[in-house]
């Protein structure tokens, strides 16, 4: 299926750095700075990628037979793949076809699709081109609470009335971080990229405490949890109390996340915090991770400690960047490719077969 976006005659990367290289000869300064870059040195953003490659995998022989089968229960159905791509803004600043060109490339890889509200294409749009194909993964909406319900409710019923099945609320950037690549290459994207999720900025509503005052709180979850047409997921979780609290208030999953680096540098690798976060939830909710997955052995290690799917993010907009939706199907072939490898040498049949054990000998 996946395979058909793929032109017979191009000599595509064999990895995801391959595309990350790709990608960058078509970005200016200032779009490599706002796509690519972290917050401060960038210590928690090379911490994501370094903490996957630091666990060892501890593969089992003479188990395996047949190809192993990708299809991961989430949210009450069953779906191709454990991958979703990441809510991830702007697409229109990289490619013209901006996110349907991403959506298709999900849809077809049998991948999950989480809409940016920052996203330059209505979210109609691209239910309209991939909600009724049948091999699709999950398709979610992503929503920032700016401090107004009304509009945050209308976003979340016009994401169910057009068929979105969750909705991801991002509970971890209430302000930008210190970004210092932004700050040496400072730019925007083009004035004719649409945003038609984002409310009109209230006058003056500039400077930290006016950003706080619009920040999301646990009352904000408390009511949209009690008003949501959708299952709600929390992203941005690192601590395992935070964990606690939204097993409490009912949420159907959490995402563990550091917005890949770009908020709070030094916080915790997502792969340090994901063993903690899966332990405090205990199977009363979702558990989802992103952060530095740029290999299948990375999804395998992800799901071992305790994730129930991932998400990729950078990657996907590097294939987007120099190649369109070919390009950002290709990054997410490479990776279920390369998870499939990988639980085939470490004897893993399905997906419900991938525990800590594979990670720690018993």
């Amino acid at each position: 299926m996946g395979r058909q976006l793929m032109h017979a005659q191009r000599a595509w990367p064999v990895n995801l750095a391959d595309h990350e290289t790709l990608a960058r000869a078509h970005l200016t300064p200032e779009a490599d700075a706002y796509f690519n870059g972290g917050a401060a040195d960038e210590i928690t953003m090379a911490a994501n990628r370094q903490a996957w490659a630091a666990i060892p995998l501890w593969p089992r022989v003479l188990r395996l037979r047949a190809a192993p089968c990708l299809k991961t229960p989430l949210l009450g159905r069953t779906w191709p793949s454990p991958v979703l791509v990441a809510p991830m803004a702007q697409q229109g600043w990289l490619h013209p076809d901006a996110e349907r060109a991403t959506a298709l490339a999900a849809s077809a890889l049998g991948a999950g699709m989480v809409l940016s509200m920052q996203a330059n294409t209505p979210l109609e749009h691209i239910a309209q081109d991939v909600a009724q194909e049948p091999g699709r993964g999950p398709l979610w909406f992503q929503l920032y609470h700016l401090g107004n319900r009304g509009h945050t409710l209308a976003l979340a019923q016009r994401a169910a009335e057009a068929g979105y099945e969750a909705l991801v609320l991002t509970v971890d950037a209430p302000i930008h971080g210190v970004r210092d690549r932004e700050r040496r290459h400072p730019g925007h994207p083009p004035r004719a990229l649409a945003q038609p999720h984002m409310p009109t900025p209230a006058s003056g509503a500039e400077g930290l405490d006016a950003l706080l005052r619009q920040a999301a709180t646990w009352e904000d979850v408390v009511w949209l949890q009690s008003r949501s047409p959708l299952p709600l997921l929390l992203k941005g979780i690192l601590h395992p109390a935070d964990a606690r609290t939204a097993c409490e208030l009912g949420v159907a999953g959490v995402i563990v996340s550091n917005h890949g680096g770009r908020v709070l540098d030094t916080a915790p690798s997502t792969a340090t915090a994901l063993p903690l976060v899966a332990d405090a939830v205990a199977g009363r909710a979702a558990v989802l991770v992103d952060g530095g997955l740029r290999r299948g052995t990375d999804i395998l290690k992800a799901l071992a400690l305790g994730a129930h799917g991932v998400l990729v993010g950078r990657p996907v907009l590097h294939g987007l960047a120099h190649a369109g939706a070919q390009g950002a199907a290709h990054v997410l072939r490479l990776l279920q490719d390369e998870l499939m490898a990988a639980m085939a040498l470490c004897g893993l049949a399905d997906i419900a077969a991938i525990d800590r054990a594979c990670l720690q000998p018993q």
